[in-house]
């Protein structure tokens, strides 16, 4: 019975596949503006039909996130004198300045519990608005690297990143986390502006009930591929996550959009061949680590308290492996279980899942974007290999486009490696870590990877709230986010100065099984090449101990 969540969600993807990607290929192709929209744009002094070019789109997109940036962390540190503050006092600068990184990124990494710090108009005016904007900003960043590869004109536009930004919200996002939130609500999943409630128990004792606005932020919390609980304990809590039915639902929110991105890819191009093949190669490592996480999990049944330590008992071992490798192949950070208790080898998997680049299928839009990167580095392999010209969709991969594509893979390491060395020679660092050896380390490297690929879920057992991990996964996220956002960009104004080169008896078929295999053994070789050695001294070790 433990596998029918995944056949019920599988075969909903399914359905729903291909209605979905060819309407988001028409959102992002259609010159018709809606009236709220030509209502926005004369707001903000918006030209839609002006194209931009990909610095002036990538100023957009900084800009915009700057601005949410401080908007997010005034909101924090003055909302003891808003409304809805329920008696609530400010947060402090440094855990204030790494939520506002946090939800601004798209990675949504808590250190802090939700009920007892921020306010319900925090929660909502904040962290649920950023919800939204930052899963739109990494679609439009998606279309746009999609629209420099389908560009036949070589005038090097890309198009405008608000039109994007307001189509994203307003036509995909909004529709979807409405009928989402109806259906959490009807489960139980709780949606008010109370104040927690305190009550008398049977025993005599006392027990705070906690409040607030949960359904409508927990719905574009997995629509966006974000993870921000509304309460410390994520979609493990009973007003977030009520039953196995609304597991399911989540996990089917979760993988939504970044599955049907690839057919709206397929779509844009005008070839969705290319996009049955980056579904395929996603699939191929989705599926990978879903069986070895399940069966890792399954084997721990027969000792160690059935493999239920660290789980929902309403869900079971099944259901939380599904939704943790969901949930760590996408960038979400919401969690049912607690991926601490894990075994060895699924911990380390989970881990893995993430030090890929979180490509299969990964978040809304970065998840995208993240796979055609390594489908740019295949294909330049490939064409190394038999001494030709490295084209991907007609487009030449030349040192310019390469340049860009090696400093995209770069980013993530060199932020998860550096952040973890020099925490481990801080003697401050083992107060936040509660186990000792392999394990220990573990938790630090899943903190600095969760924070650099803007995943943000937690190993559990790791203290995050101190000044240093503050500050210093706060910046992790920031450039995790912004500087391959940069590369992706520059890589898209790139192509889109090219006009197409002609298909000849030569050029590398991307659309076959042939391609989807090799993509998948460089995104592997990739992320092995860089990390074993880390992997090696964590969960590989306590995995063999």
């Amino acid at each position: 019975m433990g596998f029918v969540p995944v056949i019920i969600v599988m075969a909903a993807l399914a359905i729903l596949y291909i209605p979905l990607g060819n309407y988001m290929g028409r959102v992002f192709t259609t010159d018709k503006h809606l009236g709220v929209e030509r209502g926005f744009y004369r707001a903000i002094g918006v030209r839609p039909e002006a194209n931009q070019h990909w610095t002036k789109y990538t100023a957009s997109v900084l800009s915009f996130s700057a601005v949410s940036v401080i908007f997010v962390y005034l909101l924090q540190r003055m909302q003891q004198w808003l409304p809805l503050n329920h008696g609530k006092g400010p947060v402090s600068p440094d855990q204030a300045w790494n939520t506002a990184v946090s939800f601004t990124t798209n990675t949504n990494w808590q250190s802090y519990s939700g009920e007892e710090a921020m306010t319900v108009l925090t929660q909502m005016a904040g962290l649920a608005v950023q919800n939204f904007v930052s899963a739109a900003i990494g679609i439009a960043v998606a279309v746009a690297l999609v629209r420099g590869l389908a560009n036949r004109h070589g005038d090097g536009n890309i198009g405008n990143f608000w039109v994007d930004l307001t189509r994203t919200v307003l036509r995909v996002l909004l529709p979807i986390a409405a009928i989402g939130a109806i259906l959490l609500i009807s489960q139980g999943a709780i949606q008010n502006f109370s104040a927690p409630q305190t009550i008398q128990t049977v025993t005599g004792g006392s027990q705070t009930i906690p409040s607030g606005a949960v359904a409508s932020q927990e719905v574009i919390k997995e629509l966006g591929t974000n993870g921000g609980g509304y309460f410390n304990a994520n979609s493990a809590h009973p007003f977030e996550n009520p039953n196995a039915w609304t597991n399911m639902l989540e996990i089917f929110l979760i993988l939504l959009i970044p599955v049907s991105l690839t057919r709206a890819f397929g779509v844009i191009i005008g070839d969705k061949r290319q996009g049955w093949a980056i579904l395929s190669t996603m699939a191929v490592l989705y599926f990978i680590s879903l069986a070895v996480v399940m069966s890792s999990e399954t084997a721990l049944q027969t000792f160690q308290g059935g493999g239920m330590e660290g789980k929902e008992m309403r869900f079971g071992v099944l259901p939380s492996s599904f939704f943790a490798v969901t949930t760590t192949m996408t960038s979400t950070g919401a969690v049912d279980s607690f991926h601490s208790s894990y075994s060895p080898l699924a911990g380390g998997m989970l881990m893995l899942n993430m030090l890929l680049g979180e490509i299969s299928p990964g978040g809304v839009g970065s998840g995208l974007y993240g796979m055609l990167i390594i489908a740019i580095l295949t294909v330049f392999i490939a064409g190394l290999m038999v001494g030709r010209t490295p084209e991907y969709l007609g487009k030449r991969i030349g040192v310019s486009e390469i340049t860009k594509v090696c400093l995209y893979i770069l980013v993530m390491p060199v932020l998860v490696l550096a952040g973890v060395g020099i925490s481990t020679m801080l003697p401050s660092t083992l107060d936040s870590v509660s186990a000792d050896g392999p394990h220990g380390f573990s938790d630090l490297i899943y903190a600095f990877t969760s924070a650099s690929n803007n995943n943000g879920s937690a190993f559990a057992g790791f203290g995050a709230d101190t000044p240093w991990f503050n500050m210093s996964l706060g910046f992790a996220m920031l450039f995790g986010r912004f500087l391959p956002i940069v590369m992706v960009l520059g890589l898209a104004g790139d192509f889109a100065k090219q006009r197409p080169a002609a298909e000849t008896a030569g050029t590398l078929p991307t659309h076959r099984p042939q391609f989807v295999g090799l993509t998948v053994a460089i995104a592997i070789i990739v992320s092995a090449l860089t990390f074993l050695p880390t992997l090696v001294l964590g969960p590989l070790t306590e995995a063999l101990s």
